[in-house]
């Protein structure tokens, strides 16, 4: 590592009452590869926020590249060499990406005329620094999340820059796009850029961090070595918790099948897909991005028509040619995107929970019974803790993990008999993980059955006690988790 290029002294901020950082000392070094973790909620954000000028703090002071800011503006930042890539990437999708690359510089240099060749060279000169191959005419909107992250990456290096933030770069990558991505940021390390990388993932913290600071309620509560840290001692920083994952073993399988697909084959994406599914039973499927795992799920609750093949409920053949067909069957759908797909975030968190079973709340002449409704609203907010001192809140002030119970809530409130969850934890920090989970394995006890699509292979590995891997449309294996592991897995996904 160089020399420190960055120190946050005695950090102080508060909103409103809440006390965001309490005396935060945090630093960086030039080409130092760092990671901040901290669950929903514990001042990751707000000291981004501070570090790149958005926000002033109460108390403290920025030291940086050797200059004493007590206020630093989002100007300032970006002069001194502070760049911040957020999770949506700040990219325009309806503009090309020359014009992406370029716009900022052209901004800066107040450019009142638009030369095209001076762009494309900008854009071009942009894009050679990170060896990226792209179109440079082609619409940002019609690009691949890894391929927007790259734009961005390109268009922060455009500014003398000295340190830059990844604020959750890898939640939406497939495990090849983020070895790219680390390919990508030891590059800039050994151009000495300094990269602090925002994450809470265990796996992804050892394999490209240097150091470590973990926040807890706006206070640090460990920083060091990466080498000093384990699974256990990260999980106690994040959460204040000991956890002892144990492989879920279902208690009781009945011997007839609950659900069954038999020869599904839906065109361009599923072919020949056969499988059972029984009561009080885990199934993980698995696969990468484009093995047809998502396209699955659809069908199954009937957002998607197969061509070809038969579903089964109980041993009698049934249709899923619609959403309401599968809801009929007593079928719930956890989507992968719970804010567009999952939920109305403007909306209270108990109107999400109830509105899956209005009818059943519904009186005569449609009034609804107010009793009725905030007796259902009470016992799943407890069932489930959602953390939420109202009900009456909006559903956008939850957390990533409380978002999740909302969603379950409100499948559960309607008596299922299978449920389907893509990507149950994406996004969600390691506490709430941990109960979504323990969440699962009860109602699984308890008789439902249910379906986990997730390509992260220690949560299926650890909640599923059989998991089919896909590739390709195609159902490649069929493995008993608790005598496989990662490597075998992830051999039959490539």
């Amino acid at each position: 590592m160089g020399e420190k290029l960055l120190n946050a002294l005695n950090i102080d901020k508060s909103f409103v009452g809440v006390h965001a950082l309490n005396q935060v000392n945090f630093s960086l070094s030039s080409g130092e590869i760092h990671c901040l973790a901290g669950e929903n909620g514990s001042g990751k954000s707000t000291l981004i926020k501070v570090i790149s000028g958005v926000y002033a703090p109460d108390s403290g002071e920025i030291e940086f590249n050797g200059r004493h800011y007590q206020k630093m503006t989002p100007i300032e930042a970006i002069n001194q060499g502070i760049q911040v890539i957020y999770q949506d990437f700040s990219v325009f999708p309806n503009l090309t990406v020359m014009e992406n690359l370029a716009l900022n510089s052209e901004l800066a240099d107040k450019r009142k005329w638009v030369n095209w060749k001076r762009i494309r060279e900008i854009a071009e000169e942009s894009v050679k620094k990170i060896n990226f191959k792209v179109d440079l005419d082609a619409l940002v909107g019609s690009l691949s999340v890894a391929e927007k992250q790259m734009i961005a990456i390109s268009r922060a290096l455009m500014f003398n820059t000295k340190l830059i933030i990844m604020d959750e770069p890898t939640t939406s990558l497939t495990k090849k796009e983020v070895h790219r991505l680390f390919e990508i940021i030891l590059k800039l390390k050994e151009q000495g850029i300094a990269i602090l990388f925002v994450s809470h993932k265990l796996d992804e913290v050892f394999e490209i961090s240097e150091r470590f600071t973990i926040l807890r309620n706006g206070e640090i509560v460990g920083t060091g070595s990466t080498k000093e840290l384990d699974q256990k001692k990260f999980s106690y920083y994040m959460t204040g918790r000991e956890f002892n994952p144990s492989h879920f073993i279902p208690e009781h399988i009945e011997k007839d099948a609950l659900f069954e697909a038999r020869n599904i084959s839906l065109e361009k994406h599923l072919r020949n897909i056969s499988f059972e599914l029984h009561k009080g039973e885990i199934l993980g499927i698995t696969g990468l991005l484009d093995s047809g795992r998502s396209e699955l799920a659809l069908a199954m609750f009937g957002a998607k028509q197969i061509d070809e093949g038969q579903w089964y409920k109980n041993g009698e053949p049934v249709r899923l040619d619609s959403v309401r067909d599968a809801i009929g069957q007593n079928i719930g759908y956890v989507p992968e995107d719970r804010l567009s797909e999952g939920l109305f975030l403007p909306q209270s968190i108990g109107d999400n929970i109830i509105i899956s079973e209005i009818d059943k709340l519904t009186k005569l002449f449609g009034v609804m019974d107010k009793d009725k409704k905030e007796k259902e609203i009470d016992h799943w907010m407890k069932e489930l803790s959602v953390a939420s001192p109202l009900a009456s809140n909006a559903c956008q002030t939850l957390s990533g993990g409380n978002q999740q119970r909302v969603v379950l809530a409100k499948w559960l409130a309607c008596n299922l008999d299978i449920l389907i969850l893509n990507g149950p934890t994406v996004g969600v920090d390691i506490g709430s993980k941990h109960d979504i989970h323990a969440i699962l394995q009860n109602l699984a006890r308890q008789g439902l059955g249910i379906i986990i699509i997730s390509d992260d292979l220690p949560e299926v590995l650890e909640n599923c006690s059989r998991l089919l891997v896909m590739k390709n449309g195609e159902i490649v294996a069929n493995i008993n988790t608790s005598t496989s592991d990662e490597k075998t897995i992830y051999s039959y996904m490539l």
